[in-house]
């Protein structure tokens, strides 16, 4: 079975158990992420979910979501309202629902594919391990705001080092994306698991290197959390350049939270 898919359904499931008793006016209230409540995390989520498991079994239908997509947006339609629309304009405890039922089956299709198979996205076409890694990924950050809004802490698991390493392979891709040109080389990483496992690359760059809690270098990496708001050690002028606009998700350039702005509520 895949691993990166069975990783997928656990942080699934721990973002579901905090969920599973809350009233359904707690889901309305907004997060610390543009002004999102916690039923349009739930939607997006669930939605792109589904357009994961659309890419893996048909790649017409999937094509057919996508235009239907880009064509409500131009039309004028924002993309929570669509989501929402896609998700059956159910919210609360329906939704949470609705989302869990999902994410276990693409959880069970994704972990009996062939890893190395070629899906389409939005993006560039991606390998099967790729694509539900990128889902554990996206659940993972928008499950920040979530627990942010909770005042919960996170209990992390060493799966996130799927999320480190879509960091360090978007490495180049960040500064490409905004026009910069690509350095030669990735700072060296010297992380520490939540389970204090020593985690490292790039030991051969001696100039440039972050070190700290793979945590919160995974909260840098997936904009969830400003450089500065953490206590990750950041050496060199690349290493710093890369901390300040580091972007492991797909789209145009988007900017690090302000300083102070994303925080566990007490």
């Amino acid at each position: 079975m895949l691993q990166q898919a069975i990783d997928f359904k656990n942080e699934s499931d721990s973002l579901y158990k905090i969920l599973k008793n809350i009233k359904d006016d707690t889901f309305r209230k907004e997060t610390q992420f543009k002004s999102w409540t916690i039923n349009d995390v739930l939607y997006h989520l669930h939605v792109w979910n589904n357009a994961a498991l659309l890419s893996l079994k048909s790649e017409n239908k999937f094509q057919e979501f996508l235009q239907d997509f880009i064509s409500a947006v131009q039309s004028g339609i924002s993309p929570r309202d669509y989501e929402k629309k896609l998700s059956e304009n159910i919210d609360g405890q329906e939704l949470l629902f609705l989302w869990k039922k999902n994410y276990e089956m693409v959880s069970d299709e994704f972990s009996i594919s062939d890893p190395k198979k070629r899906v389409k996205w939005a993006g560039p076409d991606m390998s099967v391990r790729s694509s539900i890694t990128a889902r554990l990924m996206e659940t993972w950050a928008h499950g920040q705001e979530i627990y942010d809004q909770l005042g919960i802490n996170r209990v992390e698991d060493d799966r996130i080092k799927n999320i480190v390493v879509i960091g360090m392979n978007t490495f180049g891709w960040t500064f490409a994306n905004r026009n910069l040109a690509v350095p030669e080389k990735m700072p060296r990483l010297f992380l520490l698991s939540p389970s204090k496992v020593k985690w490292e690359w790039n030991k051969d760059n001696k100039e440039d290197s972050i070190t700290g809690n793979a945590s919160e270098f995974c909260q840098v990496v997936t904009q969830v959390r400003n450089i500065n708001d953490t206590s990750l050690k950041v050496t060199g002028n690349i290493a710093k350049k890369w901390m300040s606009i580091a972007q492991c998700f797909a789209g145009p350039p988007e900017d690090p939270p302000k300083v102070g702005t994303r925080y566990t509520r007490k």
